[in-house]
């Protein structure tokens, strides 16, 4: 039997303001138990990532609502509940905006990549919490605007509810990690998301264009990376998402179809955004430079640790071709045994890579090597070590 979200009460207190926090941050560290946290973000909205309303909950405590525009100093709030666990739902959607405002953990439990390891079907929050508490959770406003203010009743009430259960989904979740024996690979997890290192900003971010394949020569290129930029300043000008602008699409096919003059590109259907004609001289300003600069992009750059796409090793790699079809099922297997899913058992990635340079030693301590540098964490090593070993013993 399964209970709505309307039919339970969850009381917060709003922060807006310093005192606020130091009152707030008083409470929690008075509490006991795990933390539960949760912050909104503007994606899609907004230029960039940052948290426009950060949920904090804790046993003895209460739930907190902290709208961080009015604070600067989150400190207080650090220093109250660092040493304590905190529970996410999907730690690494939240870590980087969380740490942008000086909010950092010392240890942390996702009850999403739990219930991965767990062998759940389906992770979302709503989900989880109806099989596992009986709740179920509303997510009307996941995919909102929480920049906007004054942040409606219903979106707190909604935030609210999305933090205030944490830490008893974590109970949960943890007796069935034991249960299962898969305590220690999710705290190996849990670590790898929290030490995570943010990534480096791409060399050149106007080639991550969504269907930016299709742009060839390198007079199209010089185009696209000239009207990206533009979108690109304009929108951090403005605080808006790029693609609120005009769409990648929009620049794909603005370079591909290389127009003559500003009334072209204006009537091209396929050029629009809701500044696709407001800001249609600037648009057109960047298509010119492109078509006369002398700075033309090539192809972009292969990295030097990549590896050609797997579909066509059977003909370029036969070798690595017959590594990779040895090692996969047997791994597909054990990953079906355990009940976790092969993703998260041993990445993809990480076996194609070992397929196609394996180590010279490739006796199950080499191997385990090989995939401790490739990122592979130590449970993860040991378990898929052997089988990878075996697989590749009849193909030196």
């Amino acid at each position: 039997m399964t209970i709505s979200q309307s039919e339970l009460e969850v009381h917060w207190n709003m922060v807006v303001d310093p005192e606020g926090l130091s009152a707030a941050a008083a409470a929690l560290a008075a509490g006991e138990g795990p933390v539960g946290i949760d912050a909104e973000r503007a994606s899609g909205f907004r230029y960039g990532s940052e948290a426009y309303l950060v949920q904090v909950f804790r046993r003895g405590a209460g739930t907190f609502l902290i709208d961080p525009i009015g604070i600067a100093d989150f400190m207080p709030l650090q220093r109250a509940i660092a040493a304590a666990e905190w529970v996410f739902h999907a730690a690494s959607q939240d870590l980087p905006c969380l740490a942008a405002i000086g909010l950092v953990p010392e240890r942390i439990f996702d009850t999403e990549l739990a219930a991965r390891l767990l062998g759940y079907e389906r992770v979302g929050l709503g989900t989880i919490v109806e099989s596992t508490l009986g709740i179920t959770l509303e997510k009307a406003h996941s995919a909102a605007d929480w920049s906007q203010r004054p942040l409606p009743e219903s979106w707190l009430e909604y935030a609210a509810f999305d933090v205030a259960l944490l830490p008893d989904l974590r109970d949960v979740i943890a007796a069935e990690l034991d249960e299962q024996e898969k305590a220690e690979f999710a705290r190996q997890e849990f670590e790898a998301v929290r030490l995570r290192p943010e990534k480096p900003r791409a060399k050149d971010p106007w080639r991550r264009l969504s269907g930016g394949h299709v742009i060839k020569t390198p007079r199209a290129l010089a185009i696209a990376r000239e009207l990206w930029l533009v979108r690109d300043a304009l929108a951090r000008e403005r605080d808006v998402a790029p693609g609120r602008l005009i769409p990648d699409v929009s620049i794909v096919a603005a370079a591909v179809a290389n127009p003559r003059s500003a009334g072209d590109l204006a009537r091209m259907a396929t050029f629009r955004g809701r500044a696709s004609r407001t800001e249609l001289n600037r648009w057109w300003a960047a298509i010119l430079r492109g078509k006369t600069t002398d700075d033309l992009p090539g192809q972009k750059e292969r990295d030097p640790d990549s590896i050609p796409h797997h579909r066509g090793w059977a003909q370029r790699h036969p070798e690595a071709a017959a590594r990779l079809e040895a090692a996969r099922p047997a791994i597909e297997a054990e990953a079906n045994e355990r009940r976790i899913p092969l993703e998260n058992l041993l990445t993809p990635d990480t076996l194609r890579r070992i397929a196609y340079r394996p180590p010279s030693d490739r006796s199950a301590e080499g191997i385990a090597l090989r995939l401790t540098e490739l990122g592979a964490r130590n449970w993860q090593v040991g378990i898929t070590a052997p089988i990878i070993a075996e697989a590749f013993v009849d193909l030196a």
